[in-house]
């Protein structure tokens, strides 16, 4: 008789939503589990938005705090990660125009900024990391419009699958293809014309 073999990942899901039923139950502890697995592509969703370092720690972790006060809302069969993006992006945008109103002028990109200051934090990518190309590839990434830039950070370094991104975005499939396409070629022209 066959056995089902319990994927790694599957236990993850498992994990996630029990960690999200006890904190929609009124455990607070059990939110530190959906905290640890998700501060660093919050964090990374973050700066692509802000461009600064401190203020992607912020947000990301406003975001935190305003998804746990929303959680008994979250529907436990969705992609809590999908859900929660949604939040972050709201508060990120939210940020941003305060501070053009407020200033009236944006911040430069920083590359040293791309670095997190908590250790705790690793690179969703560790090609990028030791690289001596990483400011070169956050340049070109930063260096694409809004939408493109958005959807190039969602898949390769949320590694979001198409379905998730469609969630994420509120668009169909073929959408995200065709954009991620178009994203990937304009990002692979900045690179060459950084390195020529």
């Amino acid at each position: 008789m066959y056995q089902h073999q319990t994927t790694e990942k599957e236990t993850q899901i498992s994990e996630e939503r029990e960690a999200i039923l006890a904190c929609q139950a009124g455990n607070k502890t059990a939110y530190r589990y959906i905290v640890e697995k998700y501060k660093t592509r919050a964090y990374y969703a973050a700066l692509m938005y802000t461009k600064n370092r401190e203020d992607a720690l912020d947000l990301s972790q406003e975001a935190f705090y305003r998804a746990f006060k929303a959680i008994k809302r979250f529907d436990t069969t969705r992609n809590f990660y999908t859900w929660f993006y949604k939040i972050l992006k709201n508060i990120c945008l939210n940020f941003i125009q305060f501070k053009k109103v407020r200033a009236n002028s944006s911040d430069e990109f920083d590359e040293t900024s791309m670095h997190p200051a908590d250790n705790s934090i690793s690179r969703p990518d560790e090609i990028f990391e030791k690289s001596e190309q990483s400011k070169y590839i956050w340049k070109a990434i930063d260096s694409l419009n809004e939408n493109d830039r958005e959807i190039i950070i969602l898949k390769e370094f949320d590694e979001m699958s198409y379905q998730e991104i469609a969630d994420s975005l509120n668009i169909p499939i073929g959408s995200v293809m065709s954009r991620l396409f178009y994203a990937r070629k304009k990002l692979l022209k900045k690179l060459e014309l950084i390195y020529e």
